[in-house]
């Protein structure tokens, strides 16, 4: 029996069936079952977001939430979004990706591919400036292709998958798909008034038993998690839409303060802990990062831009500086020198955080390193003796380089 139904009435007859003959069925397992819980997808059981894509040859349904879940919710919460691409002229998979060439050959996928790292070739070529670590990664690689396909007709699903692409203004692009079905389906468009798809879910009532038992591909190896964590970061600071902000942010979680830890040689990371001036009335300082040694006296760690506004040096040869704007963020990490100097300052910081800070080293992370080619700013920089200035390449490679002999 056939309906005619607007965007939310697709979306309804969908979530309707699925949690009838997929979604309940499997939470019903896992309440029942509560050690699955270890291994089973958990966006499966406790999705933070669907997102479906209506296209002509399919629907996609991809899963958007935590590897793993520690517990259940009492009733399944399902956040729907919904995009039709029926009119569009690029490729399903294009725009669920959210870039890809409507020339060339595409790779048609299997019905189940793992760990797909697909980049186009300005991607590859970007992954490579960036120092991204491909021995790190555990993954079947395309390159040379123009996109991917799923075949007219056939059930397909994408778990764990990575593209990547790049432009000039926006540096590194990044998708990272971690669970994306594809459903085939029929479309007839030749009706002026409404579109018309027939397609069928019956596919999931085989699917659930297995599905509860798949293990979303985690790396099981210390080592190689940490240096695919330090791929995640080194993705993060190639895309230039990222802001200081967030990348500190990343560096502050769980997944990669560890970093932070084995760079600086410190037992305990501290972000942005606001300190109040005792004796004077000034805005209270707050750097990046307070790096804790095993002393227990803290240094600072203070972050800018992976991308330089200007030149970090400038000056004719031999009588170069520092550039305006390196000079402003070394003003910067003077004031927490100040601040320091007044015991007062220090008695205050100890009470409220816990550590001392006693005439502690700076260091300052910016650029990449060929921003700073040359010897020249390393003689500017020995000026500086109390301030360390790191690259984004020289944070990644000393703590990747910890993890070979």
């Amino acid at each position: 029996m056939s309906e005619i139904l607007d965007a939310r009435g697709i979306v309804e007859r969908i979530v309707q069936w699925l949690g009838s003959n997929y979604w309940g069925p499997m939470h019903s397992a896992a309440k029942a079952n509560p050690a699955l819980l270890n291994s089973a997808p958990g966006f499966l059981l406790k999705p933070e977001k669907i997102v479906l894509y209506l296209g002509r040859t399919h629907l996609g349904m991809e899963y958007v939430g935590p590897e793993r879940v520690s517990s259940l919710p009492e009733r399944l919460p399902i956040s729907i979004a919904f995009f039709d691409h029926t009119n569009s002229d690029v490729h399903l998979l294009d725009n669920i990706i959210g870039f890809g060439a409507q020339n060339g050959f595409r790779l048609p996928l299997p019905a189940l591919t793992i760990d797909l790292v697909l980049p186009t070739n300005a991607g590859a070529e970007e992954l490579d400036r960036l120092s991204w670590n491909w021995s790190a990664q555990e993954m079947v690689l395309g390159l040379n292709f123009q996109g991917i396909e799923a075949p007219a007709g056939q059930f397909t699903r994408l778990v764990n998958a990575r593209f990547f692409d790049a432009d000039g203004p926006s540096g590194l692009k990044t998708r990272h798909i971690k669970w994306l079905d594809l459903i085939p389906l029929d479309y007839d468009g030749s009706n002026s008034e409404f579109d018309a798809f027939e397609f069928s879910f019956a596919v999931y009532q085989q699917l659930i038993a297995s599905d509860l038992l798949v293990a979303y591909p985690l790396p099981d190896d210390f080592r190689l998690a940490r240096l695919q964590q330090m791929n995640r970061f080194v993705e993060f600071i190639g895309d230039r839409r990222h802001s200081e902000p967030d990348i500190t942010r990343l560096l502050a979680t769980k997944d990669l303060s560890f970093a932070l830890k084995m760079r600086f040689a410190a037992k305990d990371v501290f972000p942005e802990c606001p300190c109040e001036w005792q004796s004077e009335d000034r805005e209270a300082i707050k750097p990046d990062f307070f790096v804790v040694g095993p002393n227990g006296y803290a240094d600072i760690v203070e972050f800018k831009r992976p991308e330089l506004s200007s030149a970090a040096t400038v000056g004719a040869a031999n009588r170069q500086a520092f550039s305006a704007t390196i000079n402003a963020h070394l003003a910067q990490t003077r004031v927490y020198r100040d601040y320091f100097d007044d015991p007062r300052n220090r008695s205050h910081v100890k009470t409220k955080f816990g550590f001392e800070v006693y005439k502690p080293k700076r260091h300052l992370v910016l650029g990449r390193r060929w921003d700073f080619s040359g010897s020249e700013w390393r003689t500017i920089a020995a000026d500086y003796q109390d301030v360390t200035i790191h690259t984004y390449d020289d944070l990644v490679d000393g703590v990747v380089m910890q993890f070979y002999d």
